[in-house]
């Protein structure tokens, strides 16, 4: 009885031995919480779209999604965190248009290339802030007090490079000014430059408008212009820099939803549709038109393209104003 049991057992064992092995399954995606990271700091535009498409994220996947703000260095800290995450769609990011301009600077080799992209969802003209009780009333009024006193108006709203500040020194120079009369203090983004001018540490905080809407609206900041073709439909009352000093000059900035390279298809066939909803949502639509934010979609390769593009423009104006490297 042993023996033959022995027998059995090892006729078993042998037989098991030559079917192939079964992989346990993968989970179906997601099955567990997910993490937004935002670049940025708590307050500002980048933190605010993040927050309204992680919190319809959630709805559309089922599962929590935590928004986490990863500051510093120019946005490069928040940036580096999102493409050195592993590539299994529960580490995503909001990317912002910095990351077309980082490395023209050589603060990181971070490319749009280092990334795999899901969603551009919003795009905002660069308009230019200063302080309710400043003395400059108008556009013209301050490009004025620039050229008089150069170095001693200061701006800030973004790092050493980043987006706001290339708008500042691009308007400066397309205005045949020297961008350097206008001293950048860098900021971890728009929301602690704002506070700083309301504060009087700074003059100028050449950030969209929806960024700033909190404080125009509590009449401590006041908008000069926009560097757009047109007026933001949600604040008709601020001018074109066409408009009030001629200059046809358009700067802005993007955000949208990457992860990090690599991320399975099957992954991104949940993400992006998801995100879609997110964006045609009620929701989404109410949340940016009233803060007038501006929303665009675009999707993963088509998204692509639009970063490697941008990427390319943004290196030939850096150089031209000596910000590139």
């Amino acid at each position: 009885m042993r023996r033959q049991l022995l027998r059995t057992l090892v006729a078993g064992l042998a037989l098991a031995a030559t079917l192939p092995f079964a992989a346990p399954a993968r989970a179906a995606y997601p099955d567990r919480p997910i993490q937004l990271l935002v670049p940025w700091g708590a307050g500002g535009g980048t933190d605010a779209v993040a927050r309204i498409v992680g919190s319809l994220l959630e709805k559309e996947l089922g599962q929590p999604v935590s928004v986490v703000n990863r500051t510093g260095g120019s946005g490069v800290v928040g940036h580096t965190a999102i493409a050195s995450a592993a590539p299994d769609g529960y580490t995503i990011g909001i990317a912002t248009v910095e990351i077309g301009m980082m490395h023209w600077q050589g603060l990181t080799p971070l490319t749009p290339a280092d990334f795999t992209p899901l969603a551009l969802m919003n795009h905002d003209i660069a308009a230019v802030q200063v302080a309710s009780n400043s003395p400059h009333q108008d556009i013209k009024a301050l490009i004025e007090a620039i050229k008089a006193n150069p170095g001693k108006l200061k701006a800030s709203g973004t790092g050493q490079g980043g987006i706001w500040h290339l708008a500042m020194a691009a308007m400066l120079s397309e205005l045949k000014i020297d961008p350097q009369s206008v001293p950048w203090v860098p900021s971890n983004g728009a929301a602690p430059g704002l506070q700083d001018l309301v504060a009087g540490g700074v003059q100028i905080v050449p950030c969209s408008i929806p960024e700033a809407r909190s404080l125009i609206d509590a009449g401590r900041v006041k908008s000069l212009a926009v560097m757009g073709a047109e007026r933001n439909a949600a604040f008709p009352n601020v001018p074109t820099l066409k408009e009030t000093v001629g200059v046809v000059w358009e700067m802005g900035a993007w955000r949208g939803i990457v992860a990090p390279k690599g991320l399975p298809e099957d992954v991104q066939k949940v993400l992006i549709p998801a995100l879609k909803k997110v964006y045609e949502s009620k929701e989404y639509t109410d949340f940016m038109s009233s803060r007038g934010f501006g929303a665009v979609w675009a999707e993963g390769p088509e998204f692509g393209a639009f970063m490697a593009k941008g990427d390319a423009e943004l290196g030939a104006v850096m150089k031209k104003v000596g910000l590139a490297r």
